[in-house]
Parts: structure tokens; C-alpha cells; sequence
């Protein structure tokens, strides 16, 4: 008797211990210090100085608001946009198209879009020049703080602009899972205008689906790091910037401070999905309310009409930005006001490439490790999951999600520690590691409902012609399975070329990526060189996504090919 089936059964336990054992050590590794308990220096009474002095950080009650405003309504705007263009979008074909035309704009890394938005809407910055100075009068760049403004608006607006993009997609997804064609067509025919039959018939079947990725959603956006050190002001930043600074000195005393910040961002994301809860329910109320009252008309039309305007916008934004960082990268003299570069060069990619060629390969060998594992990983469970016709329910789900909702900082410098107890701080290793915890949900969730809906005919038939498990899963349903496979794994490379705080916390700031370099950058290199660094993050999983996308029909094309060949006489 084989042990394969024994070791697949141990699929799922071994795929929630890689993320939730690490997550849970290191919650306790962060919460530790931050009531006084260092065992590292042999001091372990509990105590509040960590919090005392917490509170007496100049600007500390400015920075929790920043950061529950910017994520609530980043959050919020958001899931308008992606609302209101996915009501939109439903009256029309081709919606299939749509969701694989959303690729660019999923692949593109946070930092990345970031940038270019900067780019875009600096004071000197394309959207100024093309207007200056026949409009505006400015000759000189206006003395707006227009990125990184006090009030967060730009930070807001970059948050938004790029996880609308993920929720136009789950909100997509979920629209197929409910009938909502059907659904559409029954209110119009009770005179309901389209959008305003949307938002009756169809929000409320779908949202209780896409309630866990908008908490994913709101959970980054109220604990970020990367967006805040290029878009969020900095005096004072967001809660997260501040713990990161704190974590990343040399001032050993300043770690306890750290730890009670990260646990107090902690509890700002847990009391920032209550309070979207408590919304929900408020929110509930109304729209019940008003469907009963049974107006055919109302401002959910205008408001998805404006939103489905705002998801346009969101994805016009992401593309200008990928153009602008290409702009720069070749630009040789672009002063202010000019709209566009006097000369172009490759003089910038020349200088650059040394440095950029590593950066690339090591960036490209941990996201192409992770997500092979996070695949592997999947698969595993799926396969388990099929042949012991295992039906997850949603504590599964949740499960699934925890990586997404608790706040990056919140455990990443507790699992730092026990990596540094391991010897392991700074590894390859470590970086691939803290990788795959944020990468094998987003391929999971990429792979689960392709998987299953799987005719299982296929693996009867197959078991019927004498073939074994194993041969039915690695000749029958892998090549069936070959485009859902490329493509989670192309989510999973993005996903992990845009991480930042797991590769500088796992890395300890001796390995370097794309991102890590892009952020350090953006806070006042050259133009050029920024944009040759951001250009190339936003570059590699475009690539990744590019294959995906035709390597699956181009090697079918050529199986049949040789099929046809072979059965030529």
C-alpha cells in the first residue's frame, strides 16, 4: 500500500500550519514587548511603559485618525467604484472579456501605481504641465501640496484607484454565482430602471460574497505601509509607518514602543472592520426599507452611474501611471512646464541595468518560488478535497483569509524574532517563506472554484479505463486544469513581487526587490531612475500575467496539432 494518499491527507493540515503557526507566533513575538515581557534581554514583568510612552508621542492621536479615515473611506470609495461599474457593466456583453482585460490592472504592484499617480499629480507633474502655462499661468510649479497633502486625500485616492481593480473582479465573480442576468431582467420587467434593479435584486445576493475580500480590503488599507511612504504625509504618517520606523532602528529601546504601536494598528483594523460591520447593518436597514417602498427610481442610480464613472477613472489612472513611469524611465530633458520630454534616451536603462538585472532575478526567484509553492500547496488540498468529497464551509474560508486581515506589522517583527532564533533572519529562504503566507490565499481562492467545478465525470471515466488516482489527477484533470493553473499562478507572482514589509522584515534589509528598491527610492531619487525601478516592478507581472494568459491555448494548439499528426496515416 503507497503512502501518497496518506500524505495528501495531510495536505490541508500542513497548508493552515505554514501560515496560521507563523501568524499566531508571531502575534505573540509582537505582543510580548509590548506589555514589557523581553525575554531576549531577560526582562519579563509585565508593565505599560511601552504604552505610556506611546501616548506621549507628539502626533500619535493624528496618526490613528489618519489612519481610520483613510482606510474607511478608501475602503469605501472603492467599493462604489467597483459597484457601480460592475452595475454597468452587467447590461452589457462581453463581460468574460472584461474580467481578463482586468489582468493589467491586478498585476501592477501597489508601489508601483503609487509612483506613477505621483508622477501624474505632483505640483510639476504631467497632469500640471499639460495645462501649463496657456491655462493655469504657472510658469514655475505651483506651491500646492498636492502628493502627500495633510489631509490624505492623495493617499486615499491612490488606495482607492488600485483595489477597485480587485473588487470590479470579485464583484464579477459573484454576479455569475447568483443568476444576476436573471434577476436583472425581472426587475426591468417590473419597470425598474437598470441600475437602480441592480442595486435592488443583485447587491444584496452578491455582497454577502465579497464581504470577506472588502474586509481584506479595508484591513490593508488601514494598515499599508508602501502606498503611505510614497502618497500618505508624513508628519505625523499613518500608525503603520510609524511602527516601521520604530521596528527599523538601531535604538534597541525603541522596540517595546514598536510593539505597542504594532498591537495597537492591530486593534485599529479590528475596530475598523467592526465599524464597517456595524455600517453593514445600518446600512441593511435603509435598503430594506427602501425596497420595500417599491420606487422604481432613486439616488442608487445616480450614485452607481457616478461610481461606475469613478471605476473608469480608477483604471484610465493605473494605466496613465504605468505610461508616465515608461515616460520617465527615457526621458533625457524634461523640464517644467513642458508637457512632454524635449529628447528621449535610453541612457537612464543603460546606467541603471547592472543593478536592475539583480533585482529582477531575485525578485522574479521569490515570487516564482512562492507562488510554485502556494500552486503545489493548493492543488494538494483541492485534490484531497475531491477525492474525500470534502464539502469546506465558511470557517474554512475565513481561515483562508486571515493572512489578508491581520495587519501586516501587527506580527511580522514576532515572526522576525523566531526567525533570528532559527538562524535563519535574512535567508532567501526566510524571504520566500514570509512570501507564501500572503501569496497561497490569493492562489487558493484563484484555483478553489475552477477546481471544483470540475466535472467529476472525467475522473470516473478515467478510473474506469483502470487508471490511478494519481494518473487521473496528472493526465486528466492538470491539462484541463491548465489555464486556472497559469493564472493563479500569475496572481501569485504579483501578489508577491509587490510585497514589501514581508521581504524587509524576512529579508532584515540584506535582500533586496523591485519593490523594496522602488520605495526607497521614491522619497527623492532621480526621476529617471525611479521610474526605470517602478516601470520595471509593474513590467515583470504584466509578463508573468501575458504567459498565463496564451501559454495554456498555445500549447493546447499544439497537442492537437501533433494529435492530428499522429493519427494521419
Amino acid at each position: 500500500m503507497t503512502t501518497r494518499p496518506d500524505v495528501l491527507r495531510a495536505a490541508p493540515a500542513l497548508t493552515l500550519a505554514l501560515f496560521l503557526v507563523p501568524i499566531g507566533a508571531g502575534l505573540l513575538g509582537t505582543l510580548a514587548p509590548a506589555f514589557g515581557v523581553l525575554p531576549a534581554i531577560g526582562e519579563s514583568g509585565f508593565t505599560l511603559d511601552a504604552w505610556r510612552t506611546l501616548a506621549e508621542q507628539p502626533g500619535i492621536d493624528a496618526s490613528i485618525r489618519l489612519t481610520l479615515t483613510s482606510g474607511l473611506l478608501s475602503t469605501a470609495l472603492a467599493l462604489v467604484f467597483a459597484c457601480g461599474f460592475a452595475a454597468l457593466a452587467s447590461s452589457r456583453p462581453g463581460i468574460a472579456r472584461l474580467e481578463r482585460a482586468l489582468a493589467p490592472l491586478l498585476a501592477t504592484p501597489h508601489v508601483a501605481v503609487a509612483i506613477g499617480l505621483a508622477f501624474l499629480v505632483a505640483s510639476s507633474g504631467l497632469l500640471v504641465r499639460v495645462v501649463s502655462p496657456w491655462l493655469t499661468g504657472w510658469e514655475r510649479p505651483p506651491a500646492l501640496a498636492i502628493v502627500r497633502d495633510p489631509y490624505g486625500l492623495s493617499y486615499v485616492a491612490g488606495l482607492a484607484i488600485k483595489e477597485t481593480a480587485f473588487l470590479v473582479l470579485m464583484v464579477l465573480a459573484a454576479q455569475g454565482q447568483v443568476r444576476a442576468a436573471q434577476a436583472l431582467a425581472a426587475a426591468r420587467a417590473l419597470g425598474y430602471a437598470p441600475l437602480v434593479a441592480w442595486a435592488k435584486v443583485v447587491l444584496p445576493a452578491i455582497y454577502r460574497q465579497i464581504r470577506l475580500p472588502v474586509y481584506a480590503v479595508l484591513a490593508f488599507s488601514l494598515s499599508n505601509v508602501e502606498v503611505a511612504l510614497v502618497l500618505a504625509p508624513g508628519t505625523p504618517p499613518p500608525l503603520a509607518v510609524l511602527a516601521m520606523r520604530w521596528f527599523s532602528s538601531w535604538d534597541l529601546s525603541l522596540y517595546p514602543v514598536a510593539a505597542a504601536a504594532a498591537t495597537l494598528q492591530l486593534a485599529v483594523v479590528v475596530a475598523g472592520i467592526g465599524a464597517w460591520r456595524v455600517a453593514e447593518a445600518f446600512v441593511k436597514r435603509i435598503h430594506r426599507a427602501w425596497c420595500e417602498r417599491g420606487r422604481r427610481t432613486g439616488l442608487a442610480g445616480p450614485v452607481l452611474a457616478l461610481g461606475g464613472a469613478g471605476g473608469v477613472v480608477s483604471g484610465v489612472a493605473i494605466l496613465a501611471a504605468i505610461g508616465v513611469m515608461a515616460l520617465w524611465s527615457i526621458a533625457e530633458n524634461w523640464r517644467y512646464p513642458d508637457a512632454l520630454p524635449r529628447a528621449l534616451s535610453l541612457r537612464t536603462w543603460e546606467r541603471a541595468l547592472p543593478t536592475m538585472s539583480d533585482l529582477v532575478s531575485t525578485t522574479a526567484a521569490i515570487a516564482a518560488a512562492a507562488s510554485l509553492l502556494a500552486v503545489i500547496l493548493a492543488l494538494a488540498c483541492l485534490e484531497n478535497e475531491a477525492r474525500r468529497d470534502l464539502k469546506p464551509g465558511a470557517r474554512a474560508l475565513w481561515l483562508l483569509y486571515v493572512p489578508l486581515l491581520v495587519p501586516q506589522i501587527a506580527f511580522l517583527f514576532g515572526a522576525q524574532v523566531a526567525l533570528v532564533r532559527l538562524d535563519l533572519d535574512g535567508t532567501l529562504t526566510a524571504v520566500i517563506w514570509a512570501h507564501l503566507l500572503f501569496v497561497l490565499p490569493y492562489v487558493f481562492l484563484s484555483l478553489a472554484d475552477p477546481f471544483r467545478a470540475l466535472d467529476p465525470r472525467y475522473a470516473r471515466i478515467a478510473a474506469g479505463l483502470g487508471a490511478s488516482p494519481w494518473r487521473t489527477f496528472f493526465t486528466v484533470k492538470l491539462p484541463m486544469l491548465a489555464r486556472p493553473v497559469a493564472t493563479a499562478f500569475a496572481v501569485g507572482f504579483s501578489v508577491s513581487v509587490a510585497l514589501y514589509l514581508p521581504t524587509l522584515f524576512a529579508g532584515a534589509g540584506r535582500i533586496m526587490t523591485l519593490t523594496t528598491e522602488a520605495v526607497t527610492l521614491s522619497s527623492g531619487a532621480d526621476r529617471r531612475v525611479v521610474g526605470v525601478t517602478a516601470f520595471l516592478q509593474a513590467a515583470l507581472p504584466l509578463l508573468v500575467y501575458a504567459a498565463a494568459l496564451a501559454g495554456p491555448g498555445l500549447i493546447a494548439a499544439r497537442r492537437r496539432r501533433v494529435t492530428l499528426r499522429e493519427g494521419t496515416p
